[in-house]
């Protein structure tokens, strides 16, 4: 039976929301939670965070005036009621899909997403800078950031506070504090955060001040230069007000599940013209039990025709393999950047606790303090998604390769990722690595011979990165090892070979069987096997590359195999939009059937 939405349904515009009686917001809030979870339920998504997020964004849309004053929302996962109130409940079933709508905030997709955003900790920088520019262009309005406190570990995002305060800028900063990233927040700013929340007896004693002082002309005259003494009782009283003291007028904390009190305080922010900071206490999953009770499982949901048992993924072989060498060396030390279940750390982190370090949404700190430990004789490996550890490239160069320090990152999700697009695709790993010096890079077309160059890479004791795709690659057909540098012949090199690298072997491997084409496994990337070319160079008229990334290592094939024309299948360099992975294969010619067509073209 099709669920109904009577309040929903009625919302074609941020207009029509805005002619519902306050008195139907309550009912309208359990309406949305309904739908997100109908159409997540189908199509993935991000949903834990979007449930907690429900009755902030409703406060937000009726206190803030859209277009004209812009939101920008921090990743943008938990921004699925933003769009339902937007104007796109119609379309809200293609969330995700292939022509769809995007689970993020797009430009392109509404007058009412002010920035486009998909990775943490950007929204503050993002809002003060189109606040700055509204203010210089004199343009009405203001900014708004919604930003959770797991991203607010960022380094970016306090870096955006520490100028925001100081600015004088209209911008309201909405903290949304549920104590979760995509997992527990770690860190001394979660312990300040807890005091915050936790400090009744300050906020008691405020209220009871602001009354006393209220009534009566010499309290009213207290009121207004008495703030030396004030800030004094609130720092005896509660002394991790950091906000307040980086220039921004706290409010809060506050429910932030209680619409009335969420509209009444928001509006007193947009009063003050200033740098205002609304904290808000919220639950990730709020209103479906599952989802309370498991939120970091229920933060990526996968469709539910993908949730079927199958064979182990390449993150949980990850991370058996990981337990394995830390028993093995105990120099082994594993760093994530608030994604232990993610990267397949967890059972690490339960087994090692004292070796395991989650840094928060810190890529960039993940990465230096790998170097670090390096530099004191451990052997740290780094598990970051591979398009969040471009936030890190500065720190790879830097700190890790000029130094030539043995830190191993573990690219999980590199190539295609599917329905979270553009802002997560992994295709650019093998350019921006291939340009480090000393750095190799490891790309395992099975999962043994993943397990295999974990350990090699940790034993080698050089840069390292070894990127493997988002699912499963496949088991190993032959007993041959892996040798460092050298790339594996599977079927002879013939007039047309493919060169294929990480999980494109598996899909080359029946056509070429099919069309007599050759075959050769790239398992390293940086450098290239020189016997290989010259095997190449001896005996091929034609080779084709297969690489699930931006084409570089196609053009590096190119140059090394001159005047030998060289095919390069690969990644277009530009976005490539939300869908299934297989789709986003057929819109980058990396699928059986092109690699089929160029051969028998060649």
């Amino acid at each position: 039976m099709k669920q109904e939405y009577p309040l929903l349904e009625s919302i074609n515009s941020i207009e029509d929301f805005l002619q519902l009686p306050d008195s139907a917001l309550d009912a309208l809030a359990g309406e949305l939670r309904m739908r997100m979870i109908d159409v997540v339920q189908k199509n993935g998504g991000h949903l834990a965070s979007s449930l907690g997020a429900v009755e902030l964004i409703i406060a937000m849309h009726r206190v803030f005036d859209l277009p004209e004053d812009r939101m920008v929302f921090d990743v943008g996962h938990q921004a699925y009621a933003h769009k339902l109130l937007t104007g796109r409940n119609a379309r809200f079933d293609t969330l995700r899909q292939e022509g769809g709508i995007s689970g993020f905030p797009k430009r392109a997709e509404s007058r009412s997403d002010a920035f486009d955003t998909g990775h943490a900790s950007t929204s503050i920088s993002a809002a003060l800078g189109i606040a700055r520019a509204k203010q210089l262009r004199g343009e009405p309005g203001m900014a708004v950031a919604l930003i959770g406190d797991g991203a607010l570990t960022g380094g970016m995002a306090l870096e955006a506070l520490n100028d925001a305060g100081e600015s004088e800028v209209p911008l309201v900063v909405i903290l949304n504090d549920n104590d979760m990233a995509i997992a527990e927040s770690v860190g001394s700013l979660r312990r300040s955060l807890t005091n915050m929340r936790t400090s009744q007896g300050y906020l008691a004693f405020k209220r009871r001040l602001a009354r006393l002082l209220d009534t009566g002309t010499v309290g009213r005259w207290l009121s207004r230069h008495m703030q030396s003494w004030k800030n004094r009782i609130k720092s005896l009283l509660l002394p991790h007000m950091l906000f307040e003291e980086m220039g921004f007028t706290y409010l809060g904390p506050i429910d932030g599940h209680n619409i009335s009190e969420l509209i009444r305080v928001l509006r007193r922010a947009r009063k003050l013209q200033g740098p205002v900071l609304v904290h808000a206490v919220t639950r990730k999953g709020y209103g479906f039990a599952p989802a309370e009770q498991d939120p970091e499982k229920f933060h990526g949901v996968s469709p539910a025709a993908k949730c079927t048992a199958g064979r182990k993924s390449n993150s949980e072989v990850f991370g058996a393999a990981m337990m394995e060498l830390a028993e093995r060396d105990e120099r082994v030390v594993a760093i994530t950047a608030a994604m232990p279940r993610g990267t397949g750390l967890a059972g690490f982190a339960a087994r090692f606790p004292s070796r395991f370090f989650d840094v928060g949404i810190a890529e960039q700190h993940a990465v230096t303090m790998a170097a670090g430990m390096a530099a004191g004789g451990l052997r740290p490996v780094v598990a970051i998604y591979s398009s969040f550890l471009q936030r890190g490239y500065d720190q790879l160069l830097h700190d890790v390769c000029l130094q030539r320090l043995p830190v191993v990152c573990a690219l999980d999700r590199a190539g295609l990722v599917g329905e979270d697009g553009e802002t997560h695709q992994g295709v650019y790993d093998i350019a921006y690595l291939s340009a480090m010096p000393g750095m190799a890079i490891y790309s395992p077309a099975t999962q043994q011979e993943l397990v295999c160059m974990l350990q090699m890479a940790v034993e080698r004791g050089e840069p390292a990165a070894i990127r493997y795709n988002r699912g499963s690659l496949m088991q190993a057909l032959t007993t041959e090892p892996v040798v460092f540098g050298r790339w594996e012949t599977i079927l002879p090199v013939a007039d047309v070979t493919v060169v294929a690298t990480g999980c494109m072997v598996e899909l080359a491997m029946p056509v070429a069987r099919e069309t007599g084409a050759g075959l050769i496994n790239a398992r390293f990337l940086h450098a290239l096997d020189e016997e290989s070319l010259r095997l190449l160079r001896a005996r091929a008229k034609r080779v084709i590359t297969m690489e699930d990334g931006v084409v570089c290592f196609g053009e590096r094939m190119k140059a090394e195999l001159s005047p030998i024309p060289v095919m390069a299948l690969g990644v277009p360099n530009e976005p490539i939009a939300q869908g299934t992975i297989a789709e986003q294969r057929a819109r980058c010619n990396l699928t059986a059937q092109a690699l089929k067509r160029a051969i028998l073209e060649a």
